[in-house]
């Protein structure tokens, strides 16, 4: 049996949008920016992704910019905020616990005279407010705070800081990386205050490359690639037709019944988490408790074991999670999200992340924890650190 757990690195895509990805490349490969008729089939393509996606988050279709993913979409949001209103200002708020996306994106400016304050979170990585509202300055023109925590699944109140955001100042921009929310919870930008989105197709059963930055009208903001000036000279280069269009039919079939989805999987992980600590000894769950967190992510340390040991023995038996972030999963780095939430250092380097989806099933599960119930106890004997 395998079961594949490490769907916040990336999932599988839902085969009805593998099928249209593939349809869209051998039979209307069109340039959409090209007058003929297998253009213009290309730009309905685009038309009708930009209504399906706006429909998910009730924006306009016109608010919705595609890119290459959720590192564009990050960096887009940022530098492009930052560019167009350093006139105003050169402060930026974020939280101590972002994706290299953007907290890479903020050093990169921190080196170019922005200053950039991060927020610190509580033992389950969840901001404070009154923290926020008293970083909050005359020249703060950015916040930028995640939905989802990659590594531990703690969710933000984003609509509080939104509201408290806009009552200091409503010409800060309110940015919002949604890549492990986005398809996990409802997300409504503009009851929320937020300006900008940042989505990653391949996250919700998409194709890989393409993704999507929600730009709220109005929202000052300056493109950062220059070329044909594509999507209204914001994005400059040919759009990803078939990755496009693919991404709207997960986004849609992610967002169909939605609740009936969410709540099975939010069950799914309660069965988990309850297996987990009731089977294996001198354990550790991190982040918040299960319905407080998104609900596809559980971070479990292992008191004994680093975590590549335990990733070494699941993978020979075709069970797949990580040891956190896949984008810095290939680096020397002690995470920074299980520092900010004050994990003990001697599990620093014993915690790994099992990460579900939609397709998960209760056979994977069971699947894990027999495998860890029948080995953990085994490994520290010959493997304790």
């Amino acid at each position: 049996m395998r079961a594949y757990l490490d769907n916040s690195a990336t999932t599988r895509a839902f085969d009805e949008v593998a099928q249209l990805v593939a349809k869209v490349m051998t039979e209307e490969y069109g340039n959409a920016s090209s007058v003929h008729h297998m253009g213009s089939m290309a730009d309905s393509r685009l038309f009708s992704a930009r209504e399906i996606i706006a429909g998910t988050l009730k924006v306009d279709p016109a608010e919705i910019l595609f890119t290459s993913g959720g590192t564009e979409s990050d960096n887009l949001a940022i530098l492009g905020t930052a560019k167009a209103n350093a006139w105003r200002g050169k402060h930026i708020i974020t939280t101590s616990i972002e994706h290299p996306a953007v907290s890479e994106t903020c050093a990169e400016l921190q080196r170019q005279g922005f200053e950039i304050t991060y927020l610190p979170v509580d033992e389950c990585g969840v901001i404070r407010l009154e923290e926020l509202k008293a970083a909050l300055r005359e020249d703060t023109i950015l916040v930028s705070i995640m939905a989802v925590n990659n590594e531990i699944g703690s969710v933000q109140p984003l609509e509080e800081a939104g509201k408290l955001i806009k009552a200091f100042n409503k010409n800060i921009v309110f940015h919002v990386d949604a890549v492990q929310g986005y398809g996990k919870l409802v997300l409504r930008p503009r009851s929320m205050n937020i300006d900008l989105l940042s989505v990653s197709s391949h996250k919700i059963h998409g194709p890989k490359g393409v993704g999507f930055l929600y730009i709220k009208k109005g929202t000052k903001i300056s493109p950062i690639c220059y070329g044909g000036g594509q999507q209204k000279g914001m994005r400059s280069g040919t759009e990803n037709v078939p990755g496009c269009a693919g991404m709207a039919l997960a986004a849609k079939m992610c967002y169909d019944n939605f609740d009936e989805k969410i709540k099975n999987l939010y069950e799914l992980k309660k069965y988990l988490m309850d297996s987990l600590e009731e089977g294996i000894s001198d354990i550790k769950l991190n982040g918040p408790e299960c319905y407080k967190g998104a609900p596809h992510i559980v971070s479990l340390s292992i008191r004994g074991l680093r975590a590549e040991t335990v990733l070494n023995m699941l993978s020979s038996k075709e069970i797949y999670v990580s040891a956190g972030s896949a984008c810095t999963s290939n680096n020397p780095h002690v995470s920074d999200t299980l520092r900010a939430i004050g994990l003990d250092k001697d599990l620093l380097e014993s915690t790994i992340r099992i990460s579900m989806s939609l397709e998960t099933t209760k056979e994977e599960i069971d699947y894990l924890i027999d495998t860890l119930k029948s080995q953990v106890d085994t490994m520290r004997k010959f493997y304790r650190r």
